[in-house]
């Protein structure tokens, strides 16, 4: 979900103001270029879409290759609908979930009985998450009294208020110790682990965005990231060693009105291929392609606009062999029921870019679209959220998160026809219920798919297609989607 940047406040937390109804997002219309101001319809009201073979509430579907081997629901402090769940890293055989009010620590030892490890209420949005050996990572977008978990939320524009990176020390996994917090500009919405030369330590790329001139410590313009290095032997003497400028002549203006492109103040989210020293920034109104060589000083290549399909560049997945990135548009800040006829198969999709050339010469070009084929009713919120690679030798494929469109299985081997071969999904909330759910986030991980969702907790899916079936022998001791390994080895 998108930070609003007129307040320092995340959208998503509307919910804690009692918004139970629909919020009106723009959408841009697919036919004719035509805007229109659409509301999600309450989950309360009544329901026009029988005719759409739309699935009844929570009512699961999925594809034939596709199996819900397990879920587990979300537990106290966590229950509630205003406690969204977030991101997904993994760890040895370990699932951790990020929360807007804390972090869940799964045991996946055996996949189809996942099991609750331990929890931490840890307020502070959006609480994404990433793992290095013993230590995690939690990003806080909210402007916050200080770096504490028992922080409550203050102005951003007070000198006092904090954002950042937490750290915890998750050596026991039943009982994470806190350890440490370092403050980032415009706090951090979501965080990248890059590994140093030296395996002394890890450094952090932290994304975030939404400066206003009142905010001192988010000022604009804000045109970098800051770099975290975290040593090792040393955590608690983390800091903040750069801020490359990523936009030294300014990123995209932005445009407003019928069809709305958002402004780059920032990034949002950026994914490295470490072993290719490359990375994938997607920033609000830009797609960019950086060389990480020195990880300390990352440069840009090369830079892309969409302003007719794309409203919000949100993520990026490079595949195994570093010569295709696929970027994400967030069309509404994941409020929105985007996944229908009148917004089209452009808007709010992912965007496939071949990566053609060689060295710094390497540029980014367009090949296709994609975005799942099944309507969703007007009561759902559904667009392109995160994703990672399924490992399978010879295959460029996707799992990827709708929120409430489900888990999408889908292959770009051929970057001009990308194709679903597998789907997940869920009917609407139940009536009543807040409009937002769905999954957040879908990786692959040792053999199968974990989606964590916003309001129902973790699932579990198992695939069984011959087009993945190679996957299952890539085995991983971590992972983090935003830092991809090498498959290849």
């Amino acid at each position: 979900m998108i930070r609003d940047s007129s307040t320092g406040r995340l959208i998503s937390r509307i919910f804690t103001a009692g918004l139970a109804v629909g919020l009106a997002i723009l959408l841009t219309g697919s036919a004719g270029g035509v805007t229109t101001t659409r509301p999600i319809t309450p989950a309360s009201a009544t329901d026009t879409t029988t005719d759409l073979d739309i699935p009844a509430p929570d009512e699961i579907r999925h594809s034939a290759n596709i199996r819900h081997v397990a879920n587990v629901p979300k537990q106290a402090p966590f229950d509630s609908s205003f406690s969204v769940g977030t991101d997904l890293a993994f760890t040895g055989h370990y699932a951790i979930t990020g929360n807007y009010d804390g972090f869940s620590v799964y045991d996946i030892a055996q996949p189809t009985a996942p099991r609750l490890v331990s929890q931490v209420l840890c307020p502070g949005g959006q609480n994404d998450v990433a793992v290095s050996g013993n230590l995690l990572f939690l990003s806080t977008d909210e402007s916050r009294s200080d770096d504490s978990c028992a922080s409550t939320p203050l102005s951003a524009t007070l000198p006092q208020a904090w954002e950042g990176i937490k750290i915890f020390d998750i050596s026991d996994k039943a009982a994470p110790r806190y350890v440490a917090a370092v403050e980032t500009d415009c706090g951090s919405h979501t965080h990248t682990l890059v590994p140093d030369r030296l395996r002394k330590a890890v450094l952090i790329y932290v994304s975030s965005y939404g400066p206003d001139p009142s905010f001192p410590d988010c000022r604009p313009p804000h045109d970098s990231i800051s770099i975290i290095r975290v040593p090792l032997h040393d955590p608690a003497a983390a800091a903040v060693v750069a801020k490359p400028v990523l936009f030294p002549y300014g990123g995209n203006p932005g445009r407003p009105g019928e069809r709305p492109v958002t402004q780059t103040t920032g990034c949002h989210d950026i994914t490295v291929l470490p072993t290719h020293h490359l990375a994938a920034a997607a920033c609000m109104g830009d797609g960019l392609l950086l060389d990480i060589a020195n990880p300390y000083r990352p440069r840009v290549i090369h830079r892309v606009r969409d302003d007719r399909h794309f409203s919000f560049w949100h993520s990026a997945t490079f595949n195994a062999t570093g010569r295709k990135v696929v970027f994400v548009d967030e069309l509404g800040g994941g409020m929105a029921a985007t996944c229908n006829p009148e917004v089209g198969p452009k808007h709010g999709a992912s965007a496939v870019y071949d990566i053609v050339g060689v060295g710094h010469h390497r540029r980014l070009r367009f090949a296709s679209y994609f975005k799942i084929p099944r309507i969703q009713s007007p009561v759902e919120n559904c667009v392109a959220h995160n994703a990672s690679l399924i490992p399978a030798r010879g295959r460029d494929i996707l799992v990827q998160a709708f929120y409430q469109g489900g888990v999408s299985v889908w292959d770009f081997t051929n970057s001009r026809r990308p194709r679903e071969i597998g789907y997940f999904d869920r009917g609407p909330l139940p009536p009543g219920g807040l409009p937002a759910g769905g999954s957040w986030s879908a990786y692959y991980y040792n053999g199968y798919i974990y989606s964590s969702d916003l309001q129902k907790g973790l699932d579990v899916l198992a695939i069984d297609d011959r087009r993945t079936a190679s996957a299952a022998s890539v085995r991983l001791t971590e992972f983090n989607a935003q830092t991809q390994p090498d498959y290849r080895r």
